[in-house]
């Protein structure tokens, strides 16, 4: 009886074992949820389940390690709210080493990483250690979509569960960061990509010398050029990239100097989207850019703005370069000055009205519609705008409207002030 015993003892052992060689050496996939299941259950522990694996997590054969590793990260990844503060420890040290394993077993490594980054018992200290790890050993623009993923994931559990820690690591994490994401293609990977790097300004981690770089490496994608491929089965919109990439650009004025000669030159390119994306992304820059930030380039912001509005063939064109002169002008109304600060707004709108005054008197009337939209969008920002500007136009155009008889002139130049 007591030799019955001590078999049924050993028994769940030797069954795990043969699960574990039926998924490794078997190449079955269904063993790994049967694992996972007992573990879950209580039939074994982990650290059964590692050293089931002892001999193929060692094999000189990586498509051996490959498959053993592979079998692990996935009953991980079903277990990990069950792991226990030192069996992280031990499994965080094990993965880590295995980075430096061959590129066949790299895959499995990392999705036992991302397993163990979901785990509320990691301890502190583990985080940084595993983003140094992969940072250091892992090529990551050289894995498969799915892996580039991957990374993207445990990056995204950290940053989301251990911020301060994280945070610890200052600029060196930014950079780390840039690194991996260099070079990515993938829609899918880009729109977590992207995430990230919003993260990582919005909730002021270090940048440090590593602003330009940033930007680089995001503004690489400006403007988005992606067709969704015929029954796509992701769902992802060339309008989602757009988005996702805009909330990027537009989320800190330490991207001006670098962004703003970036918008000019699409704006004044030949491609449709590019301007339309370009004036939208301006207007988003706006709500957060000061006068400090739009300085040097608004001679050439409106003058790109003023070439649109003159002369494109598209209503919806015009129509962004309108809101993004609104934009423009109510940025530089709300900002706040020092006594002996220069006050941009006025020489802005001298400007402005400097370029369209004198089109509101040709008798040929061409340009007096684009002119007076331009004005009204400039007006309509604020209240110093509207009063700089209505006190310069207005006589001029009560002079225009008692000057000429015409019925047709009298309401081309009533009519753009109506909503003033």
């Amino acid at each position: 009886m007591a030799a019955a015993t001590a078999l049924e003892a050993v028994a769940p052992t030797g069954a795990l074992w043969g699960l574990v060689q039926d998924f490794v050496m078997g190449q079955q996939e269904g063993p790994a949820d049967q694992v996972a299941a007992d573990v879950k259950s209580g039939s074994y522990t982990i650290l059964q389940v590692v050293e089931a694996l002892g001999s193929s997590l060692e094999n000189p054969e990586p498509r051996t390690r490959a498959r053993g590793v592979q079998l692990l990260s996935q009953v991980l990844l079903q277990c990990h709210s069950l792991l226990l503060e030192k069996e992280v420890v031990h499994l965080i040290l094990f993965y880590e080493n295995r980075l430096k394993d061959h590129h066949l077993v790299i895959p499995s490594v990392l999705q036992g990483l991302r397993a163990l980054s979901l785990c509320v018992a990691l301890p502190s200290g583990l985080a940084v250690s595993v983003l140094k790890a992969i940072f250091q050993e892992v090529h990551v623009q050289s894995l498969p979509q799915v892996d580039r993923h991957t990374v993207y994931s445990i990056i995204t559990n950290f940053m989301r569960t251990r911020e301060e820690e994280l945070k610890g690591l200052g600029a060196d994490f930014t950079f780390g960061f840039i690194q991996v994401m260099d070079g990515e293609k993938d829609p899918r990977n880009l729109l977590v990509a992207f995430r990230i790097v919003h993260d990582l300004i919005s909730r002021d981690y270090s940048l440090g010398p590593f602003v330009e770089e940033l930007f680089e490496v995001t503004s690489c994608y400006f403007p988005i050029d992606f067709t969704p491929p015929p029954n796509d089965p992701y769902g992802i919109q060339r309008e989602d990239l757009i988005l996702s990439l805009r909330a990027v650009l537009a989320s800190t004025p330490r991207f001006a100097e670098f962004l703003l000669p970036l918008l000019i030159e699409k704006v004044d390119s030949e491609l449709l989207s590019a301007k339309l994306d370009s004036l939208q992304t301006l207007n988003a820059c706006c709500a957060v850019y000061g006068q400090k930030e739009l300085k040097d380039f608004l001679p050439s912001l409106w003058a790109s703005i003023r070439r649109e509005v003159f002369q494109t063939a598209s209503e919806r064109v015009e129509a962004e370069g309108l809101a993004a002169l609104n934009s423009l002008t109510a940025c530089l109304s709300r900002s706040v000055l020092r006594a002996d600060a220069e006050d941009l707004l006025d020489s802005f709108l001298s400007n402005i009205l400097q370029d369209c005054r004198h089109h509101l008197c040709e008798p040929d009337m061409k340009l007096v519609w684009p002119s007076a939209k331009l004005l009204q969008a400039a007006a309509g920002a604020s209240a110093r705008a509207c009063d700089h500007i209505t006190s310069n136009v207005l006589p001029l155009l009560l002079e225009q409207f008692h000057k000429h008889s015409q019925v047709r002139k009298q309401n081309l130049l009533r009519k753009p002030w109506d909503h003033c």
